[in-house]
């Protein structure tokens, strides 16, 4: 099957190729064309997936497909942004038309469930990777980011932590759990979901804000270094499932929140004054800290005591001694 046959049978066809708002032109020519209502900007993020470091090789294809474009869409909830469109540069060591069917199908799910157009891409042959370009759109001056905490703000989350890290070894098979406690592990591994609305909600209000992909600690350090501020994160106030608590145990599952990675849950910092109104409206926040004047990010136990941890999160580069 040649590159451009495997385009049309197994992505150009599908339902979350066929346009929508804010594309002009999708896939079929040289290049697609996004339309932003005047006033708007164009948001852009790129993510590449590689087999064996992002994801276990071989896994289930339906399940990477959910995966592999959630992660990039949770980078447009991070800005506060509306998704519009993706495209996809697929590299494939063969040509599998079972796997290629079932990470299709995994891959528009996601794509109507969160509002993304497919509008292009690329395949090659190669180690099997996968790399999202998204595209979202939002009001000018408006998009969350990463420079704006104040002293005085309070840091907060948008749900519970540590549960993709929780699931990493059952995916990995290297332990089992029963049902009860593995399917919302998994779940919130393989099938990640963007908190797009939180997002928007949070333009005006928010003073910063990411998404969690590397660690509560790691990802926090690049508000407070984007804002020149210190975050103190309060152990006690992490937000932890019963699953993941249930299967680690207490110490692990802080651990796994900490510096686990994977979450895809926005952290943010608000002024306090923002916070009745927002949980009034029923957004999931947790407030976790504060920030300060300093630098950096300190994790204190209950009684305020610094046992911030060597490690903070997932780097792939990290410089060895």
């Amino acid at each position: 099957m040649g590159e451009f046959e495997l385009i049309r049978n197994f992505f150009a066809a599908a339902p979350c190729a066929q346009g929508g708002e804010g594309v002009a032109l999708g896939i079929g020519d040289d290049c697609a064309l996004l339309a932003v209502p005047p006033g708007e900007q164009l948001a852009i993020s790129t993510d590449t997936l590689v087999a064996g470091v992002h994801f276990a090789d071989p896994c289930d294809p339906f399940l990477l497909g959910q995966r592999s474009l959630a992660v990039a869409v949770s980078d447009l909830a991070a800005m506060g942004a509306t998704p519009v469109a993706f495209t996809l540069a697929l590299t494939l060591p063969t040509v599998t038309t079972d796997w290629l069917q079932a990470y299709a199908r995994g891959l528009n799910l996601m794509a109507q469930r969160c509002g993304v157009a497919l509008v292009g891409g690329d395949t090659t042959r190669g180690p099997l990777s996968l790399t999202m370009t998204v595209f979202g759109r939002v009001p000018g001056g408006l998009a969350l980011t990463r420079s704006g905490a104040q002293p005085g703000d309070l840091l907060c989350v948008g749900g519970e932590l540590g549960n993709a890290a929780g699931a990493l070894p059952l995916v990995l098979g290297q332990r089992a759990a029963e049902a009860s406690i593995a399917e919302p592990l998994l779940a919130h591994y393989w099938s990640p979901q963007p908190q797009l609305a939180l997002g928007q909600a949070l333009r005006r209000k928010a003073t910063s804000a990411l998404d969690i992909s590397d660690g509560l600690l790691a990802d926090c350090g690049h508000i407070a270094l984007a804002s020149n501020v210190g975050l103190q994160v309060e152990l006690d106030r992490v937000p932890l499932s019963t699953a993941l608590v249930q299967l680690l145990g207490l110490p692990a599952a802080q651990r796994a929140a900490l510096s686990g990675g994977d979450d895809y849950v926005l952290a943010f910092t608000l002024p306090s004054v923002e916070l009745p109104a927002l949980l009034a409206n029923g957004w999931p926040i947790h407030v976790i800290g504060h920030v300060v004047n300093g630098q950096g990010v300190t994790l204190l136990d209950a009684d305020g005591q610094d046992i911030t941890p060597q490690t903070r999160g997932y780097q792939h580069f990290r410089e060895t001694p």
